[in-house]
């Protein structure tokens, strides 16, 4: 009986190992198929997006789609020969444990690919609107661009985690639920914080001022803006002192911004002339030194009104523009000064007040 089994072994032992070269020949021979197929698919989607991709941008006026075709070409290619071989892993008769490991490394290399790409992306819409807005002050670029590249990374990352996750059967609802409960706890912790975060963002997208403007708080308060950060505004006042004030009170307040719409701002100085002044002759006066002083702008163009009639003087406004928010008590001081002399040379009498006190007594008028 041995000798048989020997005879009968040694018949059907060649026949069984063509048969298993044959079967992994076939199986190998399908799986160099699959990635020269999607080797060729990516030198095609390459050469397509090389060739006609930037003819087809060249009909857009701005530069981010050859931004985008340049991140997304190599990431595009790659992500398909991966692809391909992934599906040809998954083709071969290999053990289903080996099968899963290898195919799951794959799995999670197409999806950083893919998500890298969609970052990458973001990265590039985020510059062009950046280096395309000449608006954009370098404030928002300093605080806004590096949040916003970070808080997308974040929720790149997070969605392709969850990706995996999912690929690998895993309960992914207690994860969410997880980090649902932590943010709350840390909004509820953060929540003045992060209220002022979020009014430092809407500073930042609405802009009601800029640094360099002059506003004017509700307590009456004039100060420049001298920096808009995530959590605070600082104003230096008039007096060079800085005011720290929350982002949230900024929003949520109302602010006077002295530069806008235009970029001058108005000056006004009180005078009281005598009765016996001519008026026309005082206005006439008074715009010549405006015009002649090289601070005033000439649009809108300065002007003087007669507003009242005082107890002892004739009451004008004399209303002027300058163009720097920061010369204007400078100008105001010029003007004082040449007002005063010219007034003076031309018998323009500018009347104090005057009291009369009468002594009883020792039958005494005496006039201050």
């Amino acid at each position: 009986m041995s000798k048989l089994f020997a005879l009968l072994q040694a018949m059907f032992e060649p026949r069984i190992s063509d048969a298993f070269l044959q079967f992994w020949a076939k199986h190998l021979l399908d799986a160099l198929l699959i990635i020269a197929l999607f080797w060729l698919l990516s030198e095609l989607a390459r050469i397509v997006l090389s060739r006609w991709g930037r003819v087809l941008a060249r009909f857009t006026k701005t530069e981010l789609n050859d931004r985008i075709l340049k991140r997304a070409i190599p990431n595009i290619s790659l992500m398909l020969n991966v692809f391909g071989l992934y599906l040809a892993i998954r083709s071969l008769p290999l053990p289903e444990k080996f099968v899963t490991i290898l195919s799951g490394l794959l799995y999670i290399t197409l999806v950083v690919i893919l998500f890298n790409l969609i970052y990458r992306s973001c990265g590039e819409l985020l510059k062009w609107y950046v280096d395309g807005h000449v608006d954009v002050d370098t404030n928002m670029s300093r605080h806004m661009v590096p949040m916003v590249e970070k808080l997308t990374m974040l929720f790149l990352m997070s969605a392709g985690l969850i990706f995996v996750l999912k690929h690998f059967n895993y309960d992914i609802f207690s994860l969410v639920t997880a980090l649902g409960i932590g943010s709350l706890a840390i909004g509820m912790a953060a929540k003045d914080t992060l209220a002022h975060m979020i009014s430092g963002f809407t500073l930042m997208l609405d802009r009601p001022f800029d640094i360099g403007d002059r506003i004017k708080l509700t307590n009456g308060q004039v100060g420049d803006v001298i920096d808009i950060g995530l959590r605070s505004t600082k104003i230096q006042g008039l007096d060079t002192t800085v005011m720290i004030i929350p982002n949230s009170d900024l929003c949520n307040s109302t602010v006077i911004n002295l530069v806008r719409p235009t970029a001058v701002i108005q000056g006004r100085i009180t005078i009281g002339v005598g009765y016996d002044s001519d008026v026309y002759k005082v206005k006439r006066l008074l715009l010549e030194l405006a015009d002649s002083n090289p601070d005033v702008v000439k649009t809108p163009s300065p002007e003087v009104l007669f507003t009242s009639f005082g107890d002892s003087a004739l009451n004008m406004l004399f209303i002027f523009w300058v163009s720097d928010p920061g010369s204007l008590g400078q100008v105001t001081d010029q003007l004082n000064c040449s007002i005063l002399s010219c007034f003076r040379e031309n018998n323009i009498e500018i009347p104090y007040p005057t009291r009369t006190v009468i002594m009883e007594k020792e039958q005494l008028c005496q006039t201050e």
